[in-house]
């Protein structure tokens, strides 16, 4: 009896330890990693964004959209530097991601994320924009292109993670979504298992490409570690499949100018499933194949997706000179 009693002593001794640990670790990360942009109250939410303006105030806006295990700084990371000043730039941490807040409402649907940036941007006063969007965050942008095509001047998808797939996603997120066990989890194992991980983790989304050296500390990747964003994460991973089944037949609605970026050799997301597919549910959309590149064909072939975008974002302003701005509505916060 005392040998149980020893071993459950040194379980909950051990899980004690794992939940201190994380406590400390997340503290550590947002200091390490703090709030980089503005504060806007949309709703019942505070969102996070980052706005660069133009040097032309009539510039074309471009938003972007990051993917899943992220925030906002991966996109500023690959884009801020080859755009600023061109164009006014917004990068946006999704709900539950980086800095902005989850809420109460279901919040894993792309559409549903997508209505909640749409008021940040008609709060911002920005009617148009080039929406892009990697991976998971390319279903936010193609919902945000259904729902609000007014709203979207030109749309890019990046490794779009748009349809169905067989299978299941990985084991760990759906035991994230129990009560209880969940929690546990949570606060206890996953900060310092995924601290052990991380490097080979980030190796395989970039793969056969290699991991910018600097890539971790410029993108803040720790900050999905942090228990409360690990579960937002997880839940919209495990609710992806049967959200993008129903909404799929929808992308035909898609009429703005598209161009869909693919890696020839995403394993991730496998390009024969989503942007082949995608290509054709949207009438005349135009698709990048990247050769010997994976899910971050951003990183890894720069040039070659900046002038894509690039391209759109001359074409928008051509087909809409004036049409980005229009006046803010008072109901945004800034705080």
């Amino acid at each position: 009896m005392w040998v149980v009693t020893l071993v459950l002593a040194g379980v909950v001794g051990l899980m004690v330890a794992a939940a201190l640990f994380t406590a400390v670790r997340t503290a550590r990360t947002e200091a390490r990693f703090p709030p980089i942009g503005t504060f806007a109250r949309v709703g019942g939410l505070r969102l996070h964004y980052v706005d660069i303006p133009a040097d032309d105030r009539q510039a074309p806006v471009l938003l972007f959209f990051h993917g899943a295990s992220g925030n906002l700084r991966d996109p500023l990371f690959a884009f801020r530097d080859r755009f600023a000043g061109r164009y006014r730039l917004i990068f946006v941490d999704r709900p539950g991601h980086g800095y902005s807040t989850r809420g109460e409402a279901p919040m894993s649907a792309p559409a549903t994320q997508a209505d909640v940036v749409n008021e940040l941007m008609r709060g911002l006063g920005i009617g148009r924009a080039v929406v892009v969007g990697h991976s998971w965050g390319a279903a936010v942008a193609a919902a945000y292109a259904v729902r609000h095509g007014a709203d979207v001047a030109g749309l890019m998808l990046i490794a779009p993670a748009t349809h169905p797939w067989p299978g299941d996603v990985e084991w760990y997120y759906r035991v994230v979504m129990r009560p209880v066990i969940g929690s546990l989890f949570l606060n206890t194992l996953v900060t310092p298992v995924g601290e052990w991980l991380m490097r080979g983790a980030v190796r395989s989304v970039f793969t056969p490409a290699a991991v910018p050296s600097d890539y971790i500390e410029r993108t803040g990747i720790p900050l999905v570690l942090r228990p409360r964003e690990f579960a937002a994460n997880a839940e919209d991973v495990a609710d992806l499949n049967g959200y993008v089944r129903a909404f799929a037949p929808r992308y035909a609605e898609i009429s703005a100018p598209t161009v869909i970026v693919s890696g020839e050799k995403d394993t991730v997301v496998w390009p024969s499933l989503h942007a082949e597919v995608l290509a054709r549910d949207i009438a005349g959309a135009r698709i990048v194949r990247i050769d010997d590149t994976g899910h971050m064909p951003q990183f890894s072939h720069a040039d070659v997706v900046a002038a894509a975008l690039d391209d759109l974002a001359e074409r928008s302003r051509a087909r809409q000179p004036a049409a980005q701005q229009r006046p803010p509505k008072p109901a945004i916060n800034r705080n």
